[in-house]
C-alpha cells in the first residue's frame, strides 16, 4: 500500500512540478524562437503562452496515463530539458 501512494505522490509531483517546469521551458523557448524567426514580439509571447498552457494540460495527462512514475517523470522532464537547452542557446544568440 504505501509502494502505491508514494507512486502517486511521484506522479502528482511529476503533473504539477514537472508540469510547470515544462510549461515554462516552452514558454521561453517558443517565444525567443518565434521572435528570431520573423514574427513580431507581441505574437511570439502570445504563442508561446498559449502552447505552454497546452503543455501543462498534456503533462498532467501524461503523468497519469503512463504504465510508471519513472516513464511519467521522464516523458516530462525530457521534453522540459531540451526546451530549456534551446531556450539558452536561443538567449545567447539574441544578445
Amino acid at each position: 500500500m504505501t509502494r502505491y501512494r508514494l507512486a502517486v505522490v511521484s506522479r502528482a509531483l511529476a503533473a504539477v512540478g514537472g508540469g510547470y517546469a515544462l510549461a515554462s521551458a516552452t514558454a521561453a523557448g517558443v517565444g525567443l524562437f518565434l521572435a528570431q524567426t520573423g514574427s513580431t514580439r507581441t505574437d511570439a509571447v502570445m504563442w508561446a503562452t498559449m502552447l505552454s498552457f497546452i503543455a501543462q494540460a498534456c503533462a498532467a495527462l501524461w503523468a497519469f496515463g503512463c504504465k510508471s512514475a519513472l516513464r511519467a517523470w521522464l516523458g516530462i522532464g525530457t521534453p522540459a530539458v531540451l526546451l530549456g537547452v534551446l531556450t539558452y542557446l536561443l538567449k545567447g544568440a539574441a544578445a
